[in-house]
């Protein structure tokens, strides 16, 4: 409500106020879309990996429309043929596109190391934020720290392929306890990760700050030390998306995976593995490289964003950009 003192404003002051509110976000918008670009100019490498991600999603996203054939037919036919114009990559022991099938394999090798790895991020984090908090306390709280922190060792005790391999055989072989079993494996780093980055900021001075002024533990954890904390936590996502499709891709060659004929780079390096030795590398190389490119891809836009999420790297980078004349290579 405004008060009878307080000068009214009329529509075009408001209008005006409007405006450059929506000018700033804009400059500031444009300000990190420039930044990006410049980071990405200077980082060859870091540009490599954004283009591998995106192909590699854009391939999964259309391949319906790629695709020269179905994916799961097989074609007697076409045994084992040779790379050629009818068959790009050429065929699989059971006479399909192997090109076909790469180019699906995206849509349940990205689904599910995405799925597992964002679950394993947020959990794991929320975890990792609480024990981080109340570590340093005393009573309940401080017990509670302690017990997670130690069962989080007794989970990263165990090998975490094998570990998997077992989660899936407990809970039975399906793409919901393949990305439970992920998620499981990867929450501790994340529990870890998060709760380092909480004991380094916990005892900021703009923490203490609110913790005196009567700011709940929750308001503070949400306002201050979560958003503080996510750069190593979006970096370490990124990596560990790859390693998840890797992951993934392994529980599938030992058979505790994605199940042939569904079109999935583990599987598939399997059913090739067969065929190598008399000869046809093919059917198991291509999905092979498929797979290495695409981690590799993600281990670069991790890179990237560790650079880009870490304020003292992103004001050394930027001063680097700045010094550094613009007709320079």
């Amino acid at each position: 409500m405004q008060s009878a003192n307080e000068p009214a404003l009329d529509p075009g002051e408001a209008g005006a106020l409007g405006a450059s509110a929506a000018g700033r976000r804009w400059t500031r918008l444009k300000f990190q879309l420039r930044f990006l670009l410049a980071v990405l100019r200077a980082r060859p490498m870091f540009a490599l990996g954004y283009f591998i991600v995106l192909t590699i999603i854009i391939l999964g996203v259309f391949a319906p429309l790629i695709a020269p054939y179905p994916p799961e037919t097989a074609n007697p036919e076409d045994f084992l043929q040779l790379p050629s114009g009818r068959h790009l990559l050429g065929t699989d022991a059971t006479g399909m596109d192997i090109f076909t099938r790469i180019i699906y394999a995206p849509r349940i090798d990205l689904t599910i190391a995405i799925a597992g790895t964002v679950i394993s991020a947020v959990v794991g984090s929320l975890i990792g934020a609480l024990v981080g908090y109340y570590q340093e306390m005393r009573g309940i709280r401080a017990f509670f720290a302690g017990f997670v922190m130690r069962a989080a060792d007794v989970l990263q005790a165990f090998p975490v392929f094998v570990f998997a391999i077992a989660l899936v055989a407990i809970f039975g072989q399906s793409l919901q306890s393949i990305i439970a079993a992920i998620a499981f494996v990867n929450t501790p780093i994340y529990l870890r990760l998060m709760r380092s980055q909480v004991l380094a900021i916990r005892n900021m001075r703009y923490v203490e700050a609110s913790y005196v002024s009567g700011a709940s533990d929750v308001a503070i954890m949400l306002r201050h030390i979560i958003p503080n904390s996510l750069g190593p936590i979006l970096s370490q996502l990124s990596v560990n998306i790859g390693w998840s499709v890797l992951l993934t891709a392994a529980l599938s060659f030992v058979g505790a995976g994605v199940v042939a004929p569904t079109p999935e780079w583990g599987s598939m390096i399997a059913v090739g593995f067969q065929s190598i030795i008399t000869g046809q590398w093919w059917p198991s190389v291509f999905p092979g490289i498929a797979l290495a490119v695409t981690v590799f891809g993600f281990a670069l836009v991790g890179a990237s964003v560790e650079v880009l999420a870490d304020p003292s790297r992103r004001r050394a980078l930027g001063g680097t950009l700045r010094q550094k004349p613009s007709g320079a290579a």
